[in-house]
Parts: C-alpha cells; sequence; structure tokens
C-alpha cells in the first residue's frame, strides 16, 4: 500500500511509497491506476531536468577544458576534490568515447 495527497479535486499531488507523512494522506492500492500514472507523471517530468543537468555538466567539462588548454586556468587552482572528479569524469568520457559535439561541429578553436 502507498499513501497519496490529494488536492479539494480529487487529484494526486504527492505521494509516498510506504509513509502516511501527515493525516490528509490516504492509503491507496499501490497498483491504483491514478496512482501509477502520478508516479509516471512525475519521473517523466523529472527525467527533463536530470537529463537537462546531464548536459550542462558536459558543457562544463569541455569549458572547464578549453579554458585549461589555452592557460586561461590551471587545473591546480581547482580543489583537490574537484580535480580528482575532473580525472574520474575525463577518463569515463575517453573510456567511453563520450562527446557533447561531435568533431565536425566545433570547428577550430
Amino acid at each position: 500500500m502507498a499513501y497519496v495527497l490529494k488536492n479539494n479535486q480529487g487529484a494526486i499531488i504527492a505521494a509516498s511509497p510506504d509513509t502516511q507523512v501527515a493525516a490528509d494522506w490516504v492509503e491507496i492500492d499501490n497498483t491504483d491506476t491514478e496512482y501509477l500514472c502520478f508516479l509516471d507523471d512525475e519521473l517523466k517530468r523529472h527525467h527533463t531536468f536530470r537529463e537537462s543537468d546531464i548536459q550542462l555538466a558536459r558543457v562544463l567539462e569541455d569549458l572547464i577544458g578549453i579554458l585549461i588548454e589555452r592557460n586561461l586556468i590551471s587545473f591546480t587552482d581547482f580543489p583537490s576534490p574537484a580535480q580528482k572528479r575532473l580525472n574520474e569524469r575525463q577518463t569515463l568520457r575517453h573510456k567511453n568515447k563520450l562527446h557533447l559535439l561531435g568533431d565536425d561541429d566545433l570547428g577550430p578553436l
């Protein structure tokens, strides 16, 4: 069983898989169609933001790489934890050949 909070029109506006958060949260079967549709909509909505964050992180990684290549910043300017993350990401991207843009899209830098 799951718990949901409904608005005045009876539509689900929040859900918990196993906890009644407050007295106005009602128990619902976790196979209920309305509940499953609410979960699906929430996952889709959050997926868009997560995908946008991932793409922005890749842009920032590329920007940092360009700034370092052009000697505008030094890798050692970053704190040790940031250096470690940048190295890990660079290794993963090279290992998996992940690129934000294809070489043809970049043109001369």
